[in-house]
């Protein structure tokens, strides 16, 4: 799950930023999404992030359905 941070710059930097970035085919979005990842390595105690991976990759067990046997016609003529 993703959550979002809001960050007020000046209008006229942001246009700045976004122009330039632009000329480089990449966004502010992308470029922050690096920083902030660069900021969790730097901040974060790397037992932290290994424990975060760890229950990151764990996927919720699936329910399994319990059905009865469906009859073929074969065995509904027996």
């Amino acid at each position: 799950m993703k959550k979002s941070v809001t960050v007020s710059v000046n209008e006229k930097k942001l246009s700045a930023i976004e122009m330039y970035l632009e000329q480089k085919n990449t966004t502010i979005a992308v470029e922050l999404e690096k920083y902030a990842d660069q900021l969790y390595g730097k901040v974060v105690p790397q037992n932290v992030r290994d424990f975060i991976d760890m229950i990151s990759d764990r996927k919720p067990a699936r329910k399994q359905k319990i059905t009865a046997p469906v009859e073929t016609e074969k065995q509904s003529e027996q």
